[in-house]
């Protein structure tokens, strides 16, 4: 079923250069109908940006119809008429691609639990190891050096490749297909600690993301760090609001969200706001508008934290907040990610994703290459200066 952002490889939400999150996460109805579901239920994304033009999604089926007619690749073609149409964010994902997006937007992924970075001296190291993962439980710990990968050095390569090593996620050289990445299947580190060299043999497993982290900051006040919108995140979000003690001021910080569904999006933003307008977005023309849940907490003071790397769902959650003034905003300009992209199936199972129109905040601004600019713009110590902003507004100590 169509819907999410990217190629879910090291790089998470990414697939290249086409950076595009799943605006809901629904496709079988139109996939099977030819038609759209209600608003609230389309499988639509917000892009990065407006185009000058887009490929006609009968265009693009069409062109993978005929190919696979007289024996060649439907996925190829299309993805040639794609790039022809002017449609820069537009894609095309194979099956298996797409099986990855939606494990990822569930909020899972399989692999060892294992987060890697490039050290000053060129090795990589382990960044991040998830607690009850495979790593852990064989012992590794953040700071390990990280060799080799099933013994082939991996000094030079590129963190993302390495990561996507470490989930499986590799292509063929030959056919150039997505090769299988189950869980169940094992993977072998060379690994380094103190001047001691071993290896692990790690058995992949399903495991979920930390997309929503909370913390209690010193001055009492609820941290709430926002990786990204994947499935439950919403709900978590509205949940730990509703449950803070009365008066504790919120820090939400979307810091490098890339965005992600915007069904939790809208729930997150309805953690502070009491029904009412969220976004609005056009279909081929055709306006809708996506409304926050009553019954949100509407009086607790709140700082939202952002950076250019704030983008798509998690724009529209700082634009709600930031014109309904339920929020201060503070930080750097966002990304400005606001084009809606739709995915059609196509008769060999892979997925087009087209642009179809734009989304705006309630006031009407406009994302699309603009992004938003916070009411407090700062370019060092954002986040210490958030904290400042809250406490100043009676939400911390």
């Amino acid at each position: 079923m169509p819907g999410p952002e990217n190629r879910l490889r090291p790089h998470g939400f990414y697939r290249g250069a086409a950076l595009t999150l799943l605006f809901a996460s629904v496709l079988a109805t139109a996939a099977a109908t030819d038609s759209l579901p209600r608003a609230d239920e389309e499988a639509a994304r917000i892009s990065t940006r407006s185009v000058a033009s887009t490929a006609d999604r009968d265009e693009v089926a069409r062109a993978a119809a005929e190919a696979m007619a007289v024996g060649k690749s439907g996925t190829e073609a299309a993805e040639d008429v794609v790039s022809r149409s002017g449609d820069r964010w537009g894609a095309v994902y194979d099956k298996g691609e797409y099986e990855e997006f939606e494990q990822a937007l569930d909020g899972k992924y399989t692999g060892v639990g294992l987060s890697a970075k490039r050290l000053a001296d060129g090795r990589i190291a382990a960044s991040k190891v998830q607690p009850g993962g495979p790593a852990a439980l064989a012992g590794i710990k953040a700071g390990d050096i990280l060799r080799t990968i099933d013994g082939e050095p991996v000094g030079r390569r590129p963190v993302t490749e390495v990561v996507a090593l470490l989930r499986g996620d590799a292509r063929d050289r030959d056919t150039g297909e997505s090769e299988d990445a189950s869980a169940g299947t094992t993977v072998v580190l060379g690994l380094a600690r103190d001047g001691h060299e071993w290896s692990e043999t790690l058995r992949r497993a399903s495991l979920s993301t930390d997309a929503v982290t909370l913390d209690t900051g010193a001055d009492g006040a609820l941290v709430i760090k926002v990786a990204a919108f994947t499935k439950g995140s919403g709900k978590q979000i509205r949940d730990a609001v509703l449950e803070a003690p009365r008066g504790t001021g919120v820090l939400l910080d979307l810091r490098g969200n890339a965005g992600g569904l915007i069904t939790e999006a809208v729930q997150a933003a309805s953690a502070f706001l009491d029904g009412g307008l969220v976004a609005t977005y056009d279909i081929r023309g055709e306006q809708r508008s996506l409304f926050a849940d009553p019954g949100g907490d509407t009086e607790r003071p709140v700082v939202a934290l952002v950076d250019g790397g704030t983008m798509s769902a998690a724009e529209l959650v700082t634009g709600a907040l930031q014109d309904r003034g339920r929020a201060i905003t503070v930080g750097s300009p966002t990304f400005g990610k606001g084009s809606v992209q739709m995915p059609s199936r196509l008769p060999d199972g892979s997925v087009a994703e087209l642009t179809v129109g734009h989304y705006r905040t309630p006031a009407g601004h406009k994302v699309d290459d603009k992004g938003i600019t916070p009411d407090l713009v700062v370019a060092e110590r954002a986040q210490e200066r958030a904290r400042t902003v809250l406490s100043g507004l009676g939400g911390g100590s």
